[in-house]
């Protein structure tokens, strides 16, 4: 499952080098990565409302080339099963077709009331296995 998102470089996300501070980086991999599974009819929101929560266990980031004010910067996301209760969104930002960051995020599905790790619910290996 891949999705490509669109934003546009605020001011506030970038140094006092004119570029995008490194830690957007992550803000940018959530944004591309809430925007894949709405389009795939998986918005968080409703994950949530079924019982199931999504944190982060682990993050990667390589920095290529630097994203400027008011680029237009493309985030695709892709989504990729890992273990039984395991997801993976591996991300490539760029301005104009050139790379400018690449990495991922590794999330675990656990039941919000215990905080468990548990299975991915049927309703969302449904949709992936689409």
């Amino acid at each position: 499952m891949t999705f490509t998102t669109e934003i546009r470089v605020r001011y506030a996300d970038t140094d006092q080098m004119g570029v995008v501070y490194n830690a957007n980086y992550l803000r940018f991999f959530e944004i591309g990565r809430t925007e894949l599974m709405r389009n795939f009819g998986l918005p968080y929101i409703d994950v949530e409302k079924q019982g199931f929560l999504l944190p982060l266990i682990d993050a990667y980031t390589k920095y290529i080339n630097p994203a400027r004010y008011d680029d237009i910067v493309c985030i695709n996301a892709t989504l990729e099963l890992e273990s039984a209760a395991k997801i993976k969104f591996n991300y490539a930002i760029t301005v104009l077709e050139k790379v400018i960051c690449e990495g991922y995020t590794r999330h675990v599905f656990v039941n919000a009331e215990t905080m468990k790790p548990t299975r991915p619910p049927k309703f969302f290996t449904d949709i992936i296995n689409k």
